[in-house]
């Protein structure tokens, strides 16, 4: 008895004197087996709630912008911005009254927007003026002579497991393509590409072809989208009367400084 005692005094001994780290590379069963899990990423699915992440273009595409035609640069330079380097009091932003804020716009306003999936068609809900977007999935073309609308027409594919392509036209040309005042016509076409990286992160790339506003097409900066998890989108609506009180208190004041410069 005396015997195996002092043999387990001595074992004990060793264990102790012997470095974590040594004793932490041998491990234990139980060591082998407690290993995290990085959650997989998910095939050909962008469901979820998402926020675009602030990016060098502000409240817009970013990249560089290409020269504009005739017919571009008359229709910028009639655009009065309420926001940003351009803002006058005197803004004709159609959205200070409450006009839809057109694609791909709304994708640059720093609130979240939800991404669903139904049969034939992935839905975008975004929070901003509480609208919805849908993308067919049905292998249907696009309209060759369409009807302009505020969100367009727009076709999507998997170019991959975690690519998922969109192209889209027939924009209505009252829209523009960002707070800076930047107009589109109705020739727009849109190229967008949702790369998913992991569980929680979308790189974005979109380009923007219009020839009747600009001489060749706009590359915008890639841009990430974080997923929200446990985020539900508000009922956030444009609502007249708010903005022009808006536009009373806070909006003309801010913007006459940029007025007196000029």
């Amino acid at each position: 008895m005396r015997i195996r005692l002092v043999g387990s005094v001595l074992a004990l001994t060793a264990i102790l004197a012997t470095p974590f780290e040594a004793r932490a590379q041998k491990g234990s069963p139980r060591s082998k087996t407690a290993k995290v899990v990085a959650d997989p990423t998910p095939r050909r699915d962008l469901s979820g709630v998402w926020l675009m992440q602030p990016g060098s273009g502000g409240q817009g595409p970013g990249g560089k912008m290409p020269p504009m035609t005739a017919w571009g640069q008359s229709k910028f330079d009639s655009n009065k911005p309420g926001f940003g380097s351009r803002a006058t009091p005197n803004s004709n932003d159609p959205i200070l009254q409450c006009d839809p804020m057109g694609f791909p716009r709304i994708l640059f306003i720093i609130t979240p927007f939800e991404i669903a999936a139904v049969p034939g068609r992935m839905l975008m809900l975004f929070e901003r003026d509480h609208v919805w977007r849908e993308i067919w999935t049905d292998g249907r073309s696009l309209p060759s002579d369409p009807d302009p609308t505020w969100y367009g027409h727009a076709v999507g594919r998997w170019t991959d497991d975690y690519t998922f392509v969109v192209d889209s036209t027939g924009y209505d040309e009252r829209t523009w393509v960002s707070a800076e005042g930047q107009p589109n016509s109705d020739a727009l076409r849109l190229e967008e590409r949702y790369h998913r990286v992991d569980l929680d992160t979308i790189e974005f790339n979109l380009r923007i072809d219009d020839p009747k506003v600009f001489t060749k097409a706009w590359v915008a900066d890639k841009r990430i989208l974080k997923r929200r998890p446990n985020t539900e989108i508000l009922a956030s609506f444009c609502v007249a009367s708010e903005e022009n009180s808006f536009k009373t208190r806070i909006r003309a004041p801010a913007a006459a400084p940029n007025e007196n410069e000029k």
